[in-house]
This record gives C-alpha cells, structure tokens and sequence, in this order.
C-alpha cells in the first residue's frame, strides 16, 4: 500500500519533467500524444538567443547575490530570535515564521512598485533593487531553517558553560553556534537559490528589459514553437540545480 502511493507520488512529481524532456529533443509536437521526430536544434536555437543568456546570467547573479546577502542576515537575525522565544518574546519568530505564507508575492511586488518608482528612488527596474527583492522575499526560508535547527540542538546550556570559562558573546557565537548550524545553513542556502532561480511573479513586475531574469523570458518561448519551450524549461531546470550546487560549495568551502 504504502509503496504503491509512493510510486504514484513519484510519477506524479517525475512524469511532467520526463515529458519536457521529451518534448525538448522531439521534432514536432503538434496534436500528438508524444513528439515525432528526435532533433537538438533546439537547444543550438536556445543558445543562439542571445536574450535567454544574458537571461541566464541575470538569473545566476541574483540568486547568488540573494544568497550571500540572506547568509549576512539570516545568522544573526535567527540566533536573536531563538534567544528572544526562550525569554518568551517569541512573537517576532512568529511572525518570521509566517511571513512567506502570509504575505503573497504579489504584494510585496506591488509595494516594491509604488515604492520605488517615484523621483525620490527611482530605482524601479535596476539590478540593485531586483537583488534586494529576492534577498528579503527568501530571507524567512533561510532564517527559518535557521531557528529551526536552533531549536532543535539546544545550545544553550553549551554557551552558559562557555560563558562560565570566559567566553565572550561573539566567542559564543563563532566557537559554538556558526559551527553547530553548518549544516543547516547548506541546506537553507540551497533552498534560496532554488527559489530565486525559478521566481517568476515578482522578477516579472520588477525587472526591465535589461535585466530580465531566466523565467521571465522563459514565458516567451512559450508563444513559439513547443519544442524550443520544452528546451528553455529543461535549462531553467538545470540552472536551479546548478544554483544550488554552486551555492553548497562556496559555503563548505568557506566553512
């Protein structure tokens, strides 16, 4: 029973990545349950569009961009919280907690637009700010994970015995803490670049023309042929798990 579910959630999850595959390598894919034909003129026609790869290194800088800045601020921000929840201020966790959930994306889009639009900052459409939008969208993932794991280890019986031996709080917190929430942090990183890579609603509304990211011009190709959008979602999803890898490495390497 239970592998039987299994196996259905897993074509569930797998088959629609399996037909894009499909799809990107066949020749024509009109009417037909399956594609006819097998080409890769596809591909060679995506990476002669110079558009999907400026598009592809928008894409890269952002969330790699997002993910060095969420490292800065979600490592304090998250250990201040989970000392705020044991003295019972957990309100603030709280509202961390529930902010990717309860806040829709749109929203925070449409604020950004009515904010940064104006002749005191217009910055609307610039890389900084398109940056800046993808750090504080992913910054609750990163610092919830984070909490989590804080949580869960319950350090602070180590720090009350290192603060008897002398230590300082910044001792506490590079000697015990940073080390205790490596992994965490690999696992919460890669889920931000993840994120930021296959973002589309608030990249739509904040770009220019530019510095249009992946998903973005991605929604182009769908106007075309259906082989051409098979093959430019196949890279979008490579890029994700590109993303992704690049973003573990960097921080094992730095660990």
């Amino acid at each position: 029973m239970i592998r039987g579910i299994s196996l259905v959630y897993g074509l569930y999850l797998l088959l629609p990545i399996a037909l894009l595959l499909v799809g990107s390598f066949g020749g024509n894919w009109t009417n037909t349950l399956l594609p006819t034909g097998i080409t890769g003129q596809w591909y060679v026609d995506l990476w002669l569009d110079t558009s999907f790869r400026k598009a592809f290194v928008s894409s890269l800088v952002v969330a790699m961009s997002a993910c060095a800045i969420n490292t800065l601020l979600a490592l304090p921000l998250a250990y201040a919280l989970y000392h705020g929840a044991r003295r019972g201020g957990s309100l603030a966790a709280r509202i961390v907690s529930a902010t990717p959930v309860a806040v829709p994306t749109i929203t925070l889009a449409f604020g950004y637009m009515i904010v940064f639009n104006t002749d005191i900052a217009p910055w609307l459409g610039s890389m900084p700010l398109l940056i800046a939008a993808h750090a504080i969208l992913t910054l609750p993932y990163l610092t919830n994970t984070l909490l989590t794991d804080l949580r869960h280890l319950d350090l602070g019986r180590l720090e009350q015995a290192a603060a008897t031996l002398g230590a300082s709080g910044w001792q506490q917190f590079t000697g015990i803490v940073l080390p205790s929430l490596r992994q965490s942090l690999i696992s919460g990183l890669v889920m931000v670049a993840a994120i930021s890579v296959g973002e589309f609603g608030l990249s739509n509304l904040l770009t220019s023309f530019q510095n249009r990211t992946y998903p973005v011009v991605l929604l182009q190709a769908f106007y075309g042929a259906t082989g051409f959008a098979c093959a430019a979602t196949v890279i979008l999803l490579v890029l994700a798990s590109a993303s992704a890898l690049l973003s573990s490495s960097l921080v094992k390497q730095r660990a």
